[in-house]
């Protein structure tokens, strides 16, 4: 069986979220009462249900790459992206609370996961236009995949979609996780028996809980039956998610130009200045206590790394919708997850500036 990068889902999702994110934005500045009805209708059916496979997607890289010779598969390989990612999430929610506090907007403090998320898909273009062939791109993959595990599992304890019930939904989610092993005792290798049963449960367990339903196949990936039934997974949903992130796009990116405000920058700097910071701090620490960098990635290209992840877009995205009801602090923080592409061209000019990547001279 050839081998597939386990990147490669992501690469080629690149064009649906924004062809879908650039239609929102023209139709919500030019009939927004129309737009309004829209995404208020195919809300529940997009951010709920279709985007389950989605993170399906995210939790398969991370399956895959913490399989036996992947590129997780050892602590030595696989910390320090993960240490990265921790820096890099820890950072921007701090100067994202700071900013509330500092401009007395006690309200955008709910937001505060917002400017933790990194964007595979985007960061991913920028890290490959920049570095070509080099150890700083599977880094800001790893570090990728790690901070969207750990967004994973902080829009399911701090952002419930509604009352806890914790004990009825441990027990269905019990009975999904015992469903799941019982297939892959049974050696099932088709995936279609994992997402319609213990799948189904997953969902019920977690929307009956009260925590976020489009997490419902994350639990159950893990237990399907050898790399096969991975592959088959993502050969079947590969052009179904690229549509699930066009309407995905289609459905939050529709934001008001006008609503600028706090929110807006909050994020947006978060971004910006967060995650470069925080993911040098943090690595800074780990490579003091003993871990190293990778062979022939200097810390130059780190800086570059750091710039090249504060492209939140299509988590932020996610968590902004998990953190505020419809309205002008949503559509003041969704427009700062939005401008936060612009971390891509920073991470060129520090590239071109630091002669990092292809701006190197042994480029």
């Amino acid at each position: 069986m050839r081998s597939r990068p386990f990147f490669l889902p992501a690469i080629e999702s690149t064009v649906a979220l924004p062809a879908g994110a650039a239609i929102a934005l023209a139709w919500a500045n030019t009939t927004s009462a129309g737009y309004e009805r829209f995404a208020h209708a195919a809300e529940f059916s997009v951010n709920n249900v279709a985007m389950v496979f989605f993170f399906a997607h995210v939790t398969k890289e991370v399956v895959e790459a913490m399989a036996p010779g992947g590129a997780l598969h050892t602590w030595r390989r696989g910390s320090l992206p993960v240490i990265a990612a921790i820096g890099g999430m820890a950072a921007p929610a701090l100067l994202y609370i700071l900013f509330a506090s500092v401009t007395n907007q006690p309200n955008l403090r709910p937001g505060w996961a917002i400017p933790c998320a990194t964007d595979v898909v985007f960061s991913y273009l920028v890290a490959k236009a920049i570095f070509r062939r080099h150890a700083a791109i599977p880094f800001l993959l790893l570090l990728a995949i790690a901070d969207d595990a750990l967004g994973l599992v902080i829009l399911a304890v701090f952002y419930p979609v509604g009352e806890l019930r914790l004990v009825g939904g441990a027990v269905l989610m019990t009975a999904a996780l015992a469903a799941a092993y019982g297939l892959r005792h049974q050696r099932v290798q088709s995936f279609w028996p994992y997402v319609i049963g213990p799948g189904a449960l997953s969902w019920s367990a977690l929307r009956w809980g009260g925590l976020h339903p489009a997490l419902a196949l994350v639990p159950i990936v893990p237990f399907f039956y050898q790399r096969d039934t991975l592959d088959a997974f993502d050969a079947w949903w590969k052009h179904p998610v690229q549509g699930v992130l066009f309407f995905f796009g289609l459905v939050n990116a529709g934001v008001p130009l006008s609503r600028v405000g706090p929110g807006t920058w909050a994020v947006f700097i978060g971004l910006l200045a967060g995650k470069p910071i925080g993911i040098l701090v943090a690595v800074g620490i780990a490579v003091t206590a003993g871990l190293r960098l990778p062979v022939r990635f200097a810390w130059r290209d780190l800086i570059v790394v750091g710039s090249a992840s504060g492209v939140g877009f299509t988590v932020a995205l996610f968590f902004a919708s998990a953190a505020f009801p419809r309205g002008e602090l949503l559509d003041e923080t969704k427009l700062g997850a939005l401008l936060s592409v612009s971390s891509g061209g920073a991470a060129f000019l520090l590239a071109m500036a630091l002669r990092s990547g292809r701006f190197s001279r042994e480029a």
